[in-house]
């Protein structure tokens, strides 16, 4: 059978297109997710987002955006960045131009989640369409929503199961005027000792991350008058290093080296190594995780895993793992109240279970698989063996 693949470039075209098909379907962005959650079942046709791109509308004054859902992230932010505005998000696959709609799909984070949180916050409204060809509109330019279902905070990884994302609202922030990352060495039990001295005390830490290379990342966002006594107190706590700052004085004073000093310190210096880990190498299984803060060291502790990068203040991890180890270690998540999700199959390991035992709110799930997608035509096999 021949998989057909539609790249419509308008809403009403995506409409069509769905309709116009009535197998099973998948829809994807640009593809830096491909092998995230489970495997994909047999599809009829392909409908890709990327033609879904750009700028709809931006209201600088109150610090929203509308966009289209197959807009790169990087695209997006350097478009903002004349107007001295950004999504603070920082997920590792923004660099590889992971769409917007992509990374709310797949509910992907970033270091700086610790204080602006996941995609999930940064939505306030959403333009879907249903396997039916019904166009489903939720929030929009305003920070407060009332109203009752709230389609934006479901299709937060939902990856592709529930509708096509076609337009998405976001809440912008001003891009920081200094930033300055300090780095300790040390162990990951050290590291969760350290961290929480930083969490508890008034430096207001960007991100608190430890990397398996044995160091410990602490950013802080700034004014640039204030960067270097925050630094100064935040190695008096933890000790380390200033391992990289950046301020108007190092990268110029216009708006838009100010918005790339930004990018640079989501990407560059000692958040290179985060990046890489976090995309993870060819052959390996790539499990990310979520617990409590509080027990995400001593999970990590207990699991045989290889690379990680943990945020040790927003409790997510992603670690490589021996294929053979995947489903002991979906379980031992579990069991701390956790949650898993693979994130690379390695070609040894097809069958590895991308999901650990099923939540208890699995009932709900299916619940809403079935008021979106009744037909069950969107993404099949992506939340196997939950059968969702």
């Amino acid at each position: 059978m021949t998989l057909t693949a539609l790249k419509p470039t308008t809403l009403a075209d995506a409409r069509a297109a769905v309709l116009d098909t009535a197998g099973p379907l998948a829809v994807t962005g640009a593809g830096t997710a491909t092998d995230w959650a489970g495997r994909l079942g047999p599809v009829d046709a392909v409908l890709e987002t990327t033609g879904l791109a750009g700028v709809i509308t931006h209201n600088p004054g109150d610090m929203t955006v509308s966009v289209r859902a197959g807009t790169p992230l990087r695209d997006l932010q350097a478009e903002l960045a004349e107007h001295g505005q950004h999504v603070s998000f920082d997920a590792a696959r923004v660099g590889d131009g992971a769409t917007v709609g992509g990374l709310v799909a797949t509910a992907d984070s970033g270091p700086s989640a610790l204080v602006h949180g996941s995609m999930r916050d940064l939505v306030i409204g959403t333009t879907t369409l249903l396997s039916d060809g019904a166009v489903v509109r939720s929030g929009g330019h305003v920070i407060k929503n009332v109203a009752g279902f709230d389609v934006s905070k479901l299709l937060h990884g939902s990856y592709g199961t529930l509708g096509v994302l076609c337009e998405v609202v976001l809440r912008l922030h001003p891009v920081p005027a200094a930033i300055g990352t300090v780095v300790v060495e040390c162990g990951l039990a050290e590291g969760g000792r350290l961290a929480r001295e930083v969490l508890t005390s008034q430096l207001e830490p960007t991100a608190v991350e430890w990397l398996s290379s044995g160091r410990l990342l602490v950013r802080i966002d700034s004014t640039e008058e204030a960067l270097p006594a925050r630094l100064d107190r935040l190695t008096a706590l933890v000790g380390g290093t200033v391992a990289d700052r950046e301020t108007a004085e190092t990268a110029g004073t216009a708006e838009a080296p100010r918005a790339a000093r930004s990018a640079r310190a989501h990407a560059a210096g000692p958040w290179a190594e985060h990046a890489e880990l976090t995309r993870g190498r060819p052959g390996e299984a790539l499990l990310r995780i979520g617990a409590k803060p509080g027990l995400l060291a001593a999970l990590l502790e207990r699991l045989p895993v290889g690379t990680v990068t943990a945020g040790l203040g927003t409790g997510v991890a992603t670690v490589s793992l021996p294929v053979a180890s995947v489903a002991d270690a979906h379980a031992e998540v579990h069991a701390a109240g956790g949650t898993s999700v693979l994130r690379t199959r390695p070609v040894s390991g097809l069958d590895v279970p991308a999901w650990g035992p099923p939540p208890s709110a699995l009932a709900v799930l299916r619940a809403v698989k079935q008021q979106f997608d009744p037909d069950r035509r969107l993404g099949p096999g992506r939340f196997d063996p939950w059968e969702i």
